[in-house]
């Protein structure tokens, strides 16, 4: 994996794991990733790591309490033996949480009343009524210019300061991570396989069609695993790559794959 070391602060390394719980697109289904939680902590084993691919907000009405569930499945596993290094258990930033970070900086867009429209149809919309917001506001907002955005934006991120853990979750989030020996890639949805993976941002989030045509190891990673297929093909194992995601917040199951270091898959649970 090329780069530099500023490339790497952007990713999140699961540098001491053995194996590597990869939990699919939540989008707000606090309920079920509570029923994965639990069996994830019924078949934890020392040497195990987490990573979120994304997606934990979004669609679903529970955005508050399904990050609340997050911190506190965090810090149950970071108390378990051996000693852990914080990244270990990784969360990524996901198209939910992208579009929710530059939903707070729309006061810098030339056409707000557009983009506002674009994420509203790709369920922003929870995630904004859980922090007290509304479209209309919002959209009153835009009307008025910059300076009402700036201050609607200043508002909503006082809101989410108010949820203990809440603003230091958005800001840890990673664009993708690997683990130690650089042999499993995580992504939330997307990778443009002709370029370097660490010279990639919204391909993460945005390039699903380029995830699709991984079809040997890229870049020295033996296995490309992401959690969010926004054509809802469901779980799908390729020569290189795996879809975990079961459309969780849309109807479907939300699955939690256990990956060893070569990419095999050791256990996988359902909610």
């Amino acid at each position: 994996m090329d780069g530099s070391a500023g490339d790497f602060q952007k990713f999140g390394v699961l540098r001491s794991v053995e194996r590597v719980w990869a939990i699919a697109a939540v989008r707000g289904d606090v309920d079920k990733l509570t029923t994965v939680h639990q069996q994830i902590a019924d078949a934890f084993q020392p040497g195990d790591g987490v990573v979120y691919l994304g997606d934990i907000i979004g669609f679903g009405d529970n955005v508050t309490a399904t990050i609340d569930e997050v911190l506190r499945f965090r810090c149950a596993v970071m108390a378990l033996p051996p000693l852990r290094f914080a990244d270990d258990f990784v969360v990524l930033r996901g198209r939910q949480e992208e579009m929710w970070r530059k939903l707070l900086q729309l006061q810098f867009a030339p056409n707000p009343g557009e983009v506002i429209d674009w994420m509203s149809e790709r369920g922003v919309d929870p995630t904004l009524r859980a922090y007290g917001g509304s479209l209309d506001q919002l959209r009153q907002a835009a009307r008025e210019g910059p300076v009402a955005l700036a201050r609607w934006s200043q508002n909503i991120k006082q809101q989410i300061a108010s949820y203990p853990g809440h603003s230091a979750f958005y800001a840890c989030l990673r664009r993708a991570a690997h683990n130690g020996d650089h042999s499993l890639l995580f992504v939330n949805c997307g990778l443009d396989p002709d370029r370097p993976v660490t010279s990639q941002s919204d391909s993460f989030w945005w390039d699903a069609r380029g995830f699709q045509r991984i079809t040997a190891p890229i870049g020295g990673f033996h296995r490309v695993v992401r959690g969010s297929d926004p054509e809802r093909g469901g779980w799908h194992e390729g020569p290189a790559t795996l879809t975990v995601d079961g459309g969780c917040g849309l109807g479907g199951a939300l699955h939690a794959a256990c990956l060893t270091a070569t990419g095999e898959i050791a256990d996988v649970v359902t909610a």
